[in-house]
């Protein structure tokens, strides 16, 4: 599959650290939350592009023997968050970011994102992830976040708080037990999701 998209084990163990970090919004979640608006997702998204958004995060996270970020409907909550999460700046970046990505594979394959294969789309997410790491590490400290740094971030959280991914991709148990700090770890097991 190439070197961007890891294995569901690898992502698993690194989500704590990826998403502990500086993500894109996360001032908004931890100081005043995000405000829900009643506005639907297409007052923002149409549902071409909410489809678009279930494409990138599909070749970001593929069905593999858990369900892939489409199946868990990650292009809804990514296009949910943008509206009632990001600042209007971030918004622009980010809606910018999905004219640019499609843009690059019209230059590249002459084809719209949607359309190209499976290995295109890795490729070309692949030198993205590239470019926003090379970015994210020159950028200063309050510059905007690179879009698709904004569409991975979004991607990890929209799959891991599913359904799908809590109960599939992660080891699920709706009532935990007692916490035990020395609970017995076999190399390959699942996270878990409570």
């Amino acid at each position: 599959m190439g070197v961007f998209i890891m294995n569901r084990r690898e992502l698993i163990q690194n989500i704590s650290l990826l998403l502990g970090g500086s993500i894109v919004g996360g001032s908004l979640f931890t100081s005043t939350g995000c405000k829900s608006s009643d506005k639907q997702v297409n007052a923002m998204f149409t549902e071409s592009q909410v489809a678009y958004l279930n494409e990138i995060a599909d070749t970001i996270l593929p069905e593999t023997s858990s369900p892939g970020a489409k199946a868990a409907k990650v292009g809804n909550f990514m296009a949910l968050m943008v509206m009632d999460c990001y600042e209007e700046k971030d918004q622009k970046i980010f809606m910018a970011g999905l004219e640019k990505l499609d843009d690059l594979s019209q230059q590249k394959y002459s084809h719209s994102f949607v359309t190209i294969t499976s290995g295109q789309r890795t490729e070309l997410l692949t030198a993205l992830d590239k470019e926003q790491k090379s970015f994210q590490d020159k950028k200063e400290k309050d510059a905007p976040s690179h879009y698709f740094r904004m569409m991975k971030e979004l991607t990890l959280l929209g799959y891991f708080n599913s359904k799908e991914g809590a109960t599939q991709a992660l080891r699920y148990l709706a009532v935990p037990g007692k916490f035990d700090g020395s609970y017995p770890y076999k190399k390959g097991d699942k996270a878990w999701a409570t």
